[in-house]
């Protein structure tokens, strides 16, 4: 399982993502993170008294982040953190639990978006806090909290004696094409159509080479592509809208690859922000980009925000889905929520 490390994913999370890493390969915006929204006095704070790490073998750096939280349970008096791997099979909720089941109440995941959100997935509505050290390609919700990318030793610092914050959680409930349904979690952004046909159309070895860059060649080639008919209701809403689209993403965090793609997105107000793409061109993918890079305030046809806790949607024709840069099949028809504050993260 991979996060976006081509993302923070989502970012592209439409092709104007994916337009926008293009964009943003030549020209880096300088923005600060959102903060979140409540302050830290309102979760206690405690100290950890056991820690586990869940380390992704297959990203660069894993022994590296494995020695630097040793050394900071070390300096802080705590004995050694009990070491868990993930598997091509199981990407971290095994270990996750195996960390709960040995008691420990601080588990930090080592690798992509798609790690963190494995581990979180087991400690949602749990009293443990997961503490995250960067190690993908997009490392999206590592980059909205503010944890350093290139400071492994910072990084396990805050993973383990950070400031702890509740964030909410998102829910992606789908029903697949072969009958069956399957409800993944998020933390950053989940989506259906060219989002999720972008992540689904990545060279993997070529990410594996160039990281983020690997997502401009797929969007690209996701730009031509036509809008399909959807219909989705908010909660609390008793009338469906129609719209022809390109993409729905449904965002918990808002800034991806340094822009500020979700400007209302934050990770603990409760909701969701919900965005609709519906562009009939590559000058509308522009116009998209153009609004998004500049933070213009003015609201254009072709993007369209929404804040709810909760979303119904259903497609005319089948359409890709991904979270948080995963992609998790085809549907007819999903349903989005969020769980408020139901996950403990440590943060600087």
């Amino acid at each position: 399982m991979q996060t976006n490390r081509a993302i923070i994913l989502s970012a592209a999370a439409a092709a104007a993502a994916a337009a926008a890493t293009s964009w943003y390969s030549v020209r880096k915006l300088s923005q600060s993170s959102k903060p979140l929204s409540r302050p830290a006095e309102e979760v206690a704070q405690t100290e950890p008294s056991k820690v586990a790490l869940i380390v992704n073998p297959s990203k660069s750096g894993g022994g590296d982040a494995e020695e630097a939280v040793a050394r900071v349970c070390a300096e802080a008096g705590m004995e050694a953190p009990l070491v868990f791997h993930t598997t091509p099979e199981n990407a971290g909720q095994d270990a996750a639990r195996k960390a709960l089941d040995a008691g420990c109440d601080t588990i930090v995941a080592a690798g992509g978006d798609g790690t963190i959100r494995a581990a979180a997935e087991v400690l949602e509505g749990t009293e443990s806090t997961l503490g995250i050290i960067p190690l993908g390609t997009g490392n999206l919700l590592a980059r909205n909290v503010e944890v350093p990318l290139e400071d492994l030793h910072t990084a396990a610092l805050v993973a383990v004696r950070g400031t702890v914050r509740r964030i909410d959680v998102g829910h992606m409930k789908l029903n697949l094409l072969d009958g069956t349904t399957a409800d993944h979690a998020f933390l950053v952004i989940a989506g259906v159509g060219t989002d999720a046909d972008l992540f689904d159309d990545t060279d993997e070895e070529m990410k594996s080479k160039v990281g983020w860059l690997a997502y401009s060649q797929a969007g690209l080639r996701q730009l031509p592509g036509r809008r399909k008919r959807v219909h989705f209701k908010l909660s609390g809403d008793s009338n469906w809208q129609t719209r022809k689209v390109r993409s729905v993403l449904f965002a918990n965090v808002g800034k991806l690859q340094g822009l500020d793609f979700v400007p209302d997105a934050k990770l603990d107000d409760g909701v969701l922000d919900a965005v609709v793409l519906s562009p009939r061109s590559a000058a509308g993918w522009t116009w998209i980009l153009l609004k998004t890079a500049f933070r213009a305030k003015n609201k254009i046809p072709v993007m369209s925000f929404y804040q709810t806790s909760g979303i119904s949607l259903r497609c005319a024709e089948p359409m890709n889905t991904q979270i948080d840069g995963d992609p998790t099949g085809q549907v007819n028809e999903l349903e989005v929520s969020v769980n408020a504050g139901s996950l403990r993260l440590r943060t600087p």
